[in-house]
């Protein structure tokens, strides 16, 4: 199911920034992209991740921002610059041609201005409120996608049920109107031939041309679909089983169709079916 959150926590004196983004898939799929100061609370998303949610490519992107009450007036660590000239003296002295350091060096030096490195600890913590926030936000906007998908699923199961009591009443009218033709064409084919054999090929035909069992089983697996989305909650995979189910049936339907009314209710179903197969991949 697609969806779209963000949450912003400070932690020191930056501000850390978490963005979920979901997209459809019918297995959980994340990727992360975090840079290297972030890579610690990694796990702790991870898990937080695979158990709020079941389906969806998942993308989760975070980032440290220096918050604007931040600035400080910068100034040398002056016990870190002085290990730094003993060591390059002790350099120069085994190695006389080595090149000195440069100011903008000194300057890069890690710690040379003063440590704003985020302790581990804190970073979890802001992680794990970040991410609560933004599942919370993703949560409730794809739960709002999904009411809005059950909808349109109950309209093609309604569509679906109203084209099984269309059909229904002619199932034993087809049926006896193919056996009378069949009968004839017997009758010209085989001339003189008893009765006894023309009632057994009639009988097995009408067996191969009948439909009620299909259509029961059709009303059955949509009986399925309504009571699924009545009840809620995580119901991708057993909704996607069901419309393998109704596919079959309606296949069936139409490969046994020996009437023009029954084939095109055969191929609308059909179309119907393959509208919420469709739907359904968007479906935790």
């Amino acid at each position: 199911m697609t969806g779209f959150a963000t949450a912003a926590v400070s932690v020191g004196a930056a501000t850390l920034n978490l963005e979920l983004r979901t997209v459809n898939s019918r297995f959980l799929d994340l990727h992360f992209r975090l840079p290297d100061e972030l890579r610690v609370i990694e796990p702790l998303l991870r898990e937080q991740i695979t158990g709020a949610l079941s389906r969806g490519k998942v993308d989760c992107r975070a980032g440290l921002q220096a918050s604007g009450e931040s600035s400080r007036e910068l100034a040398l660590n002056p016990q870190l610059l002085a290990q730094l000239v003993a060591l390059e003296a002790g350099v120069r002295a085994a190695l006389p041609q080595a090149a000195s350091l440069s100011v903008a060096e000194v300057l890069r030096w890690p710690g040379m201005l003063g440590d704003d490195t985020i302790p581990a600890e804190a970073l979890t913590e802001a992680g794990a409120r970040a991410v609560r926030q933004a599942l919370a936000d993703l949560t409730a906007s794809r739960s709002r996608e999904g009411v809005r998908l059950a909808g349109m699923l109950m309209e093609r199961v309604i569509r679906m049920r109203e084209l099984v009591a269309q059909v229904t009443p002619r199932v034993p009218e087809v049926v006896r109107e193919y056996q009378a033709k069949l009968v004839q064409k017997l009758q010209e084919a085989i001339g003189s031939a008893d009765d006894e054999r023309i009632r057994t090929e009639v009988g097995l035909f009408a067996v191969r041309i009948d439909v009620a069992e299909e259509l029961n089983r059709l009303s059955a697996h949509l009986d399925e679909v309504e009571r699924i989305l009545a009840k809620g909650g995580s119901a991708g995979k057993r909704l996607d089983f069901l419309m393998q189910e109704l596919n079959r049936e309606a296949n069936t339907l139409a490969s046994k169709s020996v009437a023009q009314d029954v084939g095109g209710v055969a191929m609308e179903l059909k179309l119907l079916i393959e509208q919420m197969r469709e739907q359904v991949q968007n479906i935790e």
